[in-house]
């Protein structure tokens, strides 16, 4: 059995920072990942056969999507 799960991604403080995580993020995509993004949300979709493969990636997508939102957010207040 293949088990689906999809994950968006929403930025109410901005439409670039869901796509720009998003888009840090795709490098490490697997294969049959798929990231959609469209104004003001990303969404990465995947299946697995495993529930404990699908519960792995999906706590490594939201820390690594938690790093790359940190990031940006002080990217942007470092003084230029």
């Amino acid at each position: 059995m293949r088990i689906r799960t999809t994950i968006t991604m929403k930025s109410p403080q901005a439409s670039q920072i869901a796509r720009k995580v998003a888009l840090s993020l795709a490098p490490d995509n697997l294969s049959g990942m798929s990231t959609e993004i469209a104004e003001g949300m990303a969404t990465i979709s995947f299946g697995t056969e495993k529930i404990t493969t699908l519960i792995a990636t999906v706590d490594d997508l939201l820390m690594n999507a938690r790093i790359a939102e940190e990031v940006l957010e002080k990217v942007g207040k470092r003084p230029q």
